[in-house]
This record gives C-alpha cells, sequence and structure tokens, in this order.
C-alpha cells in the first residue's frame, strides 16, 4: 500500500505545488549532464550510448536503492515514493507555462509569448504568429501531458521509485540531446531512442484517455487512426491526434528547428486553434492526469499483494 499512498501523495502534491523556480532535483541532473555531456560528447552512436546508459542507469540504480531501503518501512517508503513522484512530475508547470502564454497573447503582448513559448517547445518561436502560437501551446498541453503526468505514473505504477528515476531521467536526456540537431544527431540517438521506448504505454494511455474523457470521443478515435502515423514520433502523434480529435482542431503543420524545417502532416479535420482553444486543452489535459493517476493507484493496488 505504501507505493499507492506514495503515488498519490506525489501527484497531488504536484497539484498543489509546481515545479520550484530553483534547486529542483530535475533540473540538478540536467546540470550534471551537461557537465558529463561537455567531457564525453562525440559525433559518435557508442559514445551516445555510454553517456545515456551511464547516466540513466546511474538513476536508476539509486532508486533501486531507495525502493529496496525503505521496503520494510512502509511510512518511509510512502514519502521516498510521494518525494519521488513529486519530481518527476510536471503537471502544474505544464498548465502554469501554458496560461502564462495565453495571457501574453489575451494582452497583445506577441513578442514576449514567443519568448515565454521557449519554455514549454523547442521550435524556433520569433516569427511565429498569434495562432501559430496558440497551436504550439495546443500541441505542447498534448504532447507533454503524456510526457510529464501520464507515461511517469504508468511507470511508477510498474516499478515503484526506480521506474519514476529511471523515466525522467531518459526524458530530460531526450529534450537535452534527443532532438535532431548536427551536434546531436549520433550522440543523442540513443537518448533519443530510449525515451521512445519508456513513452511508448504512456503515449498510448493519453491517446486513450483524451478519446474516452474528451468532447468527441469518435473524432478522437478517427483521428488518432487515421492521422497519428504522420508524425515523426511514434509516441507525440497518437496523443496530439487523440487530443485534435477530441477537440475539434486541426493540429501540424510547418516547424522550424535552427536550420531544419519540418512540415508535420495535419492531424485532426477541425478549426486552426487560437487563443480560445487552449483552455480546453487544458480542461482535457487535467481530466487526462486524474484518469492516469487513478489508473496508477489501481495498478499498484494489484501489485501490491506480490509486492511489499
Amino acid at each position: 500500500m505504501s507505493r499507492t499512498i506514495g503515488l498519490a501523495l506525489g501527484f497531488l502534491g504536484d497539484r498543489v505545488l509546481a515545479d520550484p523556480a530553483r534547486w529542483h532535483p530535475v533540473a540538478g541532473f540536467g546540470q550534471l549532464a551537461v557537465a558529463v555531456e561537455r567531457r564525453w560528447w562525440a559525433p559518435s552512436r557508442g559514445r551516445g550510448l555510454v553517456y545515456a546508459a551511464g547516466l540513466v542507469g546511474s538513476v536508476t540504480a539509486a532508486g533501486v536503492l531507495l525502493e529496496r531501503g525503505t521496503r520494510s518501512r512502509p511510512v518511509v517508503h510512502t514519502l521516498v515514493t510521494a518525494a519521488a513522484t513529486w519530481a518527476v512530475l510536471g503537471g502544474a508547470s505544464l498548465d502554469r507555462e501554458a496560461r502564462a502564454v495565453v495571457a501574453l497573447l489575451e494582452t497583445d503582448r506577441l513578442p514576449e509569448a514567443r519568448q515565454r513559448l521557449t519554455h514549454l517547445v523547442g521550435r524556433d518561436t520569433g516569427t511565429l504568429t498569434v495562432d501559430e502560437v496558440a497551436r504550439a501551446v495546443v500541441e505542447s498541453v498534448a504532447e507533454n501531458t503524456s510526457d510529464a503526468v501520464v507515461a511517469p505514473l504508468v511507470l511508477g505504477a510498474v516499478a515503484g521509485v526506480p521506474g519514476l528515476l529511471c523515466y525522467r531521467a531518459a526524458n530530460t536526456l531526450d529534450a537535452m540531446v534527443g532532438h535532431r540537431s548536427q551536434r546531436y544527431a549520433d550522440f543523442g540517438w540513443a537518448s533519443a531512442r530510449l525515451d521512445d521506448l519508456l513513452n511508448l504505454p504512456g503515449s498510448r494511455l493519453t491517446a486513450l484517455l483524451a478519446a474516452l474523457l474528451g468532447p468527441d470521443t469518435r473524432g478522437a478515435l478517427t483521428a488518432w487512426r487515421r492521422d497519428a502515423s504522420g508524425h515523426p514520433s511514434p509516441n507525440a502523434g497518437p496523443v496530439e491526434a487523440s487530443f485534435a480529435g477530441a477537440l475539434g482542431l486541426c493540429l501540424g503543420g510547418t516547424n522550424q528547428y535552427g536550420a531544419h524545417t519540418e512540415h508535420r502532416p495535419v492531424m485532426g479535420s477541425g478549426l486552426t486553434p487560437t487563443t480560445a482553444e487552449v483552455a480546453p486543452a487544458l480542461a482535457l489535459a487535467r481530466r487526462v492526469d486524474l484518469g492516469a493517476a487513478a489508473m496508477a493507484v489501481l495498478v499498484s493496488l494489484r501489485r501490491a499483494p506480490n509486492g511489499r
């Protein structure tokens, strides 16, 4: 029961206490990863594999030690699980950043909205129109609902603290070195593939929950089946397509990433997002978060008799 209660407390903690601006453990891991990269980087898949395996493996091993060291002390194990869950989730921060961008758009502060949007997306934002900023926010809300909430809850329910920490380490490395740039094309390959693998169950659950809990279940399932495979990401595709269909929106289009231009196929068959469509997307994301938390609790309860 300590894992179940810890996951629930950690989820509630994330909703009440968004990520702090300073001294967050994930930021500390990111600083460590930067320091290691400076010494180890080379345009090599092999060195990138060692980099990802060393960092993710070390964090996962720490999670195993915490799990085993506290398993016989239920109260301590509950608190450790809650702290790890809070540290790896980012639902409240996602909501906060999306609302901040919308608030700037609603007060005609487009340049500031473009700058704030960089907290959510990796694409170039300097020339985006108001509607393009809104589309980017909706797409980020959809994708990060999976990355920042659902996927870690799934692994936490199945594997406890090691699963939580392993997921967040891999996801952080993917955000840092997994993108398609000249520097990271080879070095970041292993980090990107590991993140794809770990996100596979969470992204499908996110897409399913968005369809079941959204206003248009049939539209979500249709868009998922029809459009998801065209997305360059095997995990963002189902999530964004399901959100688009559920909300009656059209997502996708051309994005610029430095010197790389990416033409994504359209997902959904509804309206082009505007500022007004961000609030429904956030509302759907919150319902999906709650649904995922309930699923994680049920899964961990079913595993409890065979565990602690």
